[in-house]
């Protein structure tokens, strides 16, 4: 049972760092300003390329959060339910 409680802290982990990854990304490389002016051509790649990066990151942070919730409900269920089994073993 400590090895699931381990992976399940793993798997906290890597969403915390992910969002961290994103806010790092967003924070260093976005630019925030829209380029439409003559001779801002060259920045139009790099926002789409850095606003693909942030798409791709915040789907997988979504997936991962949605897989980290729902496997921490599973666990605290569980324990739950082993330790209503042992009182009842408890009482018989």
């Amino acid at each position: 049972m400590l090895a699931l409680w381990i992976s399940w802290a793993v798997l906290t982990v890597i969403v915390l760092g992910l969002a961290l990854y994103r806010k790092i990304t967003s924070w260093y490389e976005e630019d925030d300003y829209v380029h439409l002016g003559a001779g801002e051509e060259r920045a139009i790649p790099h926002q789409v390329d850095i606003t693909r990066r942030l798409d791709k990151i915040d789907a997988l942070g979504k997936t991962l959060t949605v897989v980290d919730l729902v496997y921490g409900l599973m666990l605290f269920s569980i324990m739950l339910y082993m330790a209503w089994r042992h009182s009842q073993s408890l009482i018989q």
